[in-house]
């Protein structure tokens, strides 16, 4: 197994300006927002998609997601690259993922399997050093279980037939794995559209998702010029779910930011799903 390097200790570079930065009243936040779950499924949840915005917008969906996941000791990360930085599909190799109050260790064996079975998958921190869209979520899989273990991918890679494969590949090595692993995607959905727009928008890149479709959801968020930002690692983690057996999807919530601050003109959308 691969040691542990301390050189590959990630800091939370959006701790104070997504979420608290105090320790104490995160815990608390995140733990209110997991409260407002319904009870988790019989079954293993193989992927979970959740937002990714400030906790102030999407904290609710987030936990009501997160909180209903069954989900598996190891969890496989997918977010989109924000930033532009770093290698196409850029894993997080080891090390550990620090947030105010704690840290997750990444799944060092669980790493090189995957970077050893697909070769697109490259060994890089630069893709995550200033990206939030895992960062944010980290803080609600450790309130789920402080022991969870952690291998984050950033995705960057256009095209539907290279996302399918890379996700078909890491899909066959999830399932060759030791250990069960759930699968975690970032993403928020329409960006900055009135909050009829975007629940119209948001219910046409959902539909092939619930389809079990990632082709055809890639397809629809390309075609009808979606702005949902995650689309990438999404395809890739559907992908994958459907190499590990998914059959059952479920749309655990949707918000928008309007109904936060009351201005429905301009929302981005959030939404949760579990599949099993």
């Amino acid at each position: 197994m691969p040691t542990t390097d301390t050189r590959y200790d990630r800091q939370p570079v959006v701790a104070g300006q997504f979420y608290t930065a105090d320790a104490v009243a995160l815990a608390k936040e995140v733990q209110a927002y997991l409260s407002q779950a319904e009870p988790k499924g019989q079954m293993q949840t193989l992927l979970a998609m959740a937002p990714h915005a400030g906790y102030v917008f999407s904290g609710a969906v987030a936990g009501a997601t997160l909180g209903h996941a069954n989900l598996a000791p190891t969890v496989l990360l997918l977010g989109p690259n924000h930033t532009g930085l770093g290698k196409p599909f850029a894993v997080w190799p080891q090390g550990r993922w620090h947030y105010p109050g704690g840290s997750l260790e990444v799944d060092a064996e669980l790493a090189a399997l995957l970077l050893e079975r697909e070769t697109r998958l490259e060994p890089d921190t630069a893709a995550h050093a200033r990206e939030h869209s895992l960062e944010v979520l980290i803080p609600f899989l450790a309130a789920l279980n402080p022991h969870t273990r952690i291998v984050p991918i950033a995705v960057a890679q256009p095209g539907a037939e290279t996302l399918v494969s890379v996700g078909k590949m890491i899909g066959r090595a999830l399932r060759a794995f030791e250990r069960p692993v759930s699968i975690v995607v970032s993403s928020d959905m329409s960006h900055f559209l009135t909050q009829e727009e975007a629940q119209e928008q948001d219910g046409k890149a959902l539909d092939p998702i619930m389809a079990l479709d990632p082709a055809q959801f890639y397809a629809t968020v390309r075609d009808q010029q979606i702005s949902m930002c995650g689309v990438m690692p999404m395809t890739v983690g559907l992908a994958a779910a459907i190499e590990l057996g998914a059959s059952v999807p479920e749309i655990t919530a949707y918000a928008t930011s309007g109904e936060v601050n009351g201005d429905t003109s301009r929302v981005v959308g959030y939404a949760g799903l579990v599949i099993s």
